[in-house]
């Protein structure tokens, strides 16, 4: 049965503490590519909206003219209702059209989400590709929705969960995203900040994490498991990229790196290729798997890894303890020192607005970064993310002040803590980036550093009116 599937990246707005970036939609082209693997006879089409410099109206026109059987969409919390837009564009263009979401946030709150968008038919819950597929089959074929795992939907009226799907056991059976869906936007993908001019892409090498931090959405969605592609597909896959596109800074999205289980293995891969000479590759990791393996990093960075973000988050081991961390802040210090000893950018998340949290603890905090010596630092207000332990908690106590949640993107603040009110933690957030971006000290060793990704950044987010922007959340 022949029929088609339209993926849409929407119109949105990106995280503006990052700079100047236009990311590839990689969640989409993830799936677009097991779909057009697994259903061949099916018409698969992507657009992105972002990196064509599209506006709604052309969504509608795109819909309109294509006319697929299923639209597709995905999105993080704060890009939930433009997801829920494309539903409902979808629908008001034909009530035929079978309109699914999914992700972090909708799996978080599906039943929430069906009930305040009824223009939504499906939401897959938890990892996507194979329930995509069966649930495509089981409408072409006229099947019964129910005995799709890992499906919300309605059913008589009723908001119904299936049975949750397992998980995905070997990621190397994935095929490669389906970046040809999008080649004519290859070139307007990058991300000003980390690559510069260079040709930015995004690949996966692995999904979850075993640490159960109380902020972060990832352990809960992959049920608390940590799953690698091998050594080798990680290799290809950035070998391919380079290769067949012209991919010179790889952004590496996994959850949690894990050095041990793997970082011996990628570079073993990787030093046998020709074409990490002409690279340079990120991801994010945990501050005591680096101060544990720093023999690795160093190896990771012969092969061109130059830059990883870590996850500070604090100074106060009562608040590591609170967000269920497991690492120390001794870690968070050596971990630095580790990175710049082997010439690896640092880069380091800093997370204030903790239920303890006061002004005096947040200057402490600001004082520990500056003392800390990272490269760059981000700081982010504690975000109660659909999904999280601190979302439950702050729903059941009542501290969530601001609802909405195109808001929940870690720069507006959504909740007080026991003695500063939201305002004050939006201030003092905007006081951490001034102090931080107003040094002049600091600009200045940035700007002429004698590391190029340093220079650049520097010169970079100078340019962004990062303060600016902030003020106007205040």
């Amino acid at each position: 049965m022949s029929s088609s599937i339209l993926f849409v990246e929407p119109p949105k707005d990106y995280w503006f503490l990052m700079g100047e970036y236009l990311p590839p939609p990689t969640i989409l082209l993830v799936l677009a590519a097991y779909v057009e693997r697994e259903l061949p006879d099916m018409e698969v089409k992507v657009i992105d909206c972002q990196a064509e410099k599209k506006s709604w109206d052309y969504v509608q026109r795109v819909i309109e003219s294509m006319s697929p059987s299923f639209v597709a969409t995905s999105g993080f919390t704060c890009n939930a209702y433009v997801c829920a837009r494309v539903a409902q564009m979808a629908k008001g263009v034909s009530q035929d059209i079978v309109t699914i979401v999914g992700g972090q946030h909708f799996t978080a709150v599906a039943e929430e989400s069906l009930r305040d968008f009824p223009e939504i038919d499906y939401i897959v819950r938890g990892e996507g590709e194979l329930t995509l597929v069966e649930l495509i089959k089981t409408i072409r074929g006229g099947g019964d929705m129910g005995k799709v795992q890992g499906l919300a939907l309605r059913n008589n009226g009723e908001i119904v969960n299936t049975p949750d799907r397992p998980l995905i056991e070997n990621l190397d059976d994935l095929p490669y995203p389906a970046y040809h869906l999008i080649e004519k936007n290859m070139d307007r993908y990058h991300f000003a900040l980390m690559a510069g001019k260079k040709k930015y892409m995004i690949l996966e090498g692995g999904r979850g994490c075993t640490h159960k931090c109380s902020f972060c959405t990832q352990w809960r969605h992959w049920q608390g498991r940590w799953r690698t592609k091998s050594p080798k597909r990680i290799a290809d896959e950035m070998e391919f990229l380079h290769k067949t596109y012209g991919g010179v800074f790889l952004w590496l999205t996994d959850d949690n790196f894990e050095y041990r289980k793997r970082g011996m293995g990628l570079w073993e891969e990787l030093r046998k290729r020709e074409f990490t000479d002409d690279i340079n590759w990120f991801f994010q990791a945990r501050t005591d798997d680096i101060s544990n393996n720093p023999e690795l990093v160093g190896k990771l960075r012969e092969v061109g890894n130059n830059w990883i973000l870590i996850g500070v988050e604090n100074d106060s081991p009562e608040v590591l303890k609170y967000f269920k961390k497991g690492a120390r802040v001794g870690d968070s210090i050596k971990a630095v020192k580790t990175l710049k000893e082997r010439d690896v950018f640092a880069q380091a998340m800093m997370v204030i607005g903790s239920r303890k949290d006061t002004a005096e603890s947040i200057e402490r905090l600001r004082q520990f970064s500056f003392d800390l010596d990272s490269d760059l630092n981000v700081y982010t207000t504690l975000t109660p993310f659909p999904g999280t332990e601190v979302f439950d908690e702050a729903r059941e106590n009542g501290w969530l002040e601001d609802l909405n949640y195109a808001n929940y993107d870690m720069s507006h603040a959504i909740m007080p803590t026991e003695t500063l009110s939201r305002k004050e933690v939006q201030e003092e957030l905007f006081q951490c980036y001034r102090e931080f971006y107003g040094s002049a000290v600091r600009n200045i060793k940035g700007i002429f550093s004698k590391n190029e990704i340093k220079r650049r950044a520097y010169r970079h987010m100078a340019g962004q009116k990062v303060l600016k922007t902030l003020r106007s959340l205040i």
